[in-house]
């Protein structure tokens, strides 16, 4: 079992088929037997997410900012709710418990999160596999962008590998899953095979 980190909307605004994603991807993620870290709120597709994920039986872990939690409506249902001071604390203390990251749908929140454990992960930092579910083309236009900053130098093509970009929810947890167990070979030792996923435009 691995607690993944789901990264996705807690915007009320949104197509609600993307609420429908989030508790998809919480109901695969309790199949498979996984737990789950999220932002900690109950509404939009950070709610459904972890209703889901607990309505299959995984643990929930939430973490929010003392100051987001009557905005974001504290998921007070969390098998763990953790308060933090402020987003830098909310962020470590995600990334401290999470084997691996899911980033869904989202805004600028989400792209924050996403690309900080994607730059430190490509800065050698840590070894935790990261997903980007890139459902009916939601990152098309972000994918585009990185592919160019990397045709002009801004972004190495070993980096675009570390991000592993999918569109549909089986196919994120394989690829999580498999991201976990190549991070294993790899503290297994220096000869052990290292995963190299191609990015968009790698």
């Amino acid at each position: 079992m691995a607690a993944v980190c789901v990264y996705c909307a807690s915007s009320t605004s949104i197509d609600p088929a993307l609420v429908d994603l989030a508790a998809e991807v919480g109901a695969e993620l309790a199949r498979r037997g996984h737990s789950l870290v999220s932002g900690g709120g109950r509404v939009s597709m950070m709610g459904a997410v972890a209703a889901a994920a607990r309505a299959g039986g995984a643990r929930t872990v939430g973490v929010i900012p003392e100051a987001l939690s009557s905005r974001e409506i504290a998921d007070f249902d969390s098998d763990e709710l953790i308060r933090t001071t402020g987003m830098r604390e909310r962020k470590a203390a995600m990334d401290d418990r999470a084997d691996a990251f899911l980033g869904l749908p989202g805004g600028i929140g989400t792209l924050e999160e996403v690309f900080e454990v994607w730059t430190s992960r490509s800065l050698g930092m840590h070894a935790k596999p990261v997903v980007l579910l890139n459902t009916d083309g939601f990152y098309d236009g972000l994918l585009a962008w990185l592919g160019d900053l990397a045709a002009r130098g801004f972004v190495r093509t070993e980096a675009l590998a570390l991000l592993t970009v999918v569109d549909s929810v089986p196919a994120a947890f394989d690829a999580l899953e498999e991201g976990l167990r190549s991070e294993v070979r790899v503290e297994a030792g220096p000869s052990a095979p290292v995963r190299v996923t191609p990015g968009p435009d790698a």
